[in-house]
């Protein structure tokens, strides 16, 4: 889509983006144009699709099989209370048009695993990870990385939240490249080890925090504006309202992006949990 080709309720619909010169009406017609995947419709995915949805951008995914439970509304943002029982994609595709009928919701009511992740990945521009689970992080990393889509990635628990970006397939003149989220966590730790948000508990609005910057740079991404998270995590704790963005590498031992990579496909995956996305975070 060409910014000329803009009606003119679009225009004053996006006004303020079009006033910003880093992205102006070439920016916003391009995200009208993309497409973006994301993993869980919960915490951080309920204001993730809402504010990607308010910026423009034009076809959002959504993996989630879950329903609405009284227990999400303390948190997930997208869902209302008229809303308990019906599937998450159901109610954030009602959100979503009432909020911006420019964007297409595609639902794909269903769990991500192993059998289904690359071909969901590949249909999109990016992926964008708001699971609660290990093994749903460690999957959505690795088949990201070989269906080489960008992936920007969020987790939170009690009051503390991390984000992160990882292009890893994408790699400069030299042949270097940024980390996978395997360079930094290299396995999914024993079962039990880390309590998840439906054992310890989360602040709701951290939700909203963590939930927020991951679509700013979700936006930049698609832009290609601005300094990309690639190469950092960043760390917020709520508590002290602190962030510490800790610079990260490439893992030369990586068995995913590394020298010698051992980790060729999926099939590490099989049999792993059942690769269903939890909803709490």
């Amino acid at each position: 889509m060409d910014f000329t080709d803009f009606t003119e309720d679009q225009v004053n619909r996006y006004a303020r983006h079009i006033l910003l010169k880093e992205v102006g009406g070439v920016g916003q017609a391009k995200l009208l144009g993309s497409k973006v995947l994301v993993i869980g419709a919960g915490g951080l995915g309920s204001p993730v699709l809402l504010y990607l949805a308010a910026a423009g951008v034009g076809t959002i995914g959504v993996v989630d099989d879950d329903r609405v439970d009284l227990s999400n509304l303390q948190r997930q943002i997208i869902h209302q209370t008229a809303s308990v029982g019906l599937p998450k994609v159901e109610s954030a595709r009602q959100t979503l048009a009432a909020i911006n009928p420019d964007v297409t919701l595609v639902a794909h009511e269903t769990r991500i695993g192993p059998d289904n992740a690359i071909d969901l990945i590949s249909q999109y521009d990016l992926v964008t990870d708001g699971s609660d689970n290990f093994e749903t992080r460690f999957l959505v990393n690795d088949a990201a990385y070989f269906a080489k889509k960008p992936l920007v990635s969020a987790a939170i628990l009690r009051f503390d939240g991390q984000l992160a970006t990882f292009k890893a397939h994408d790699c400069d003149d030299d042949g270097h490249h940024g980390p996978c989220y395997r360079c930094i966590f290299r396995e999914p730790p024993p079962p039990g080890q880390i309590p998840s948000c439906a054992e310890a508990g989360v602040l709701g609005a951290l939700c909203g925090t963590m939930g927020s910057l991951q679509a700013t740079e979700i936006l930049k991404e698609l832009m290609g504006i601005g300094d990309s998270m690639s190469g950092s995590l960043l760390v917020y704790e709520g508590l002290a309202a602190n962030f510490r963005k800790i610079k990260v590498k490439a893992d030369p031992g990586c068995p995913l992006c590394g020298e010698n990579p051992t980790i060729k496909d999926l099939s590490i995956h099989e049999g792993a949990g059942d690769g269903r996305v939890c909803h709490v975070g």
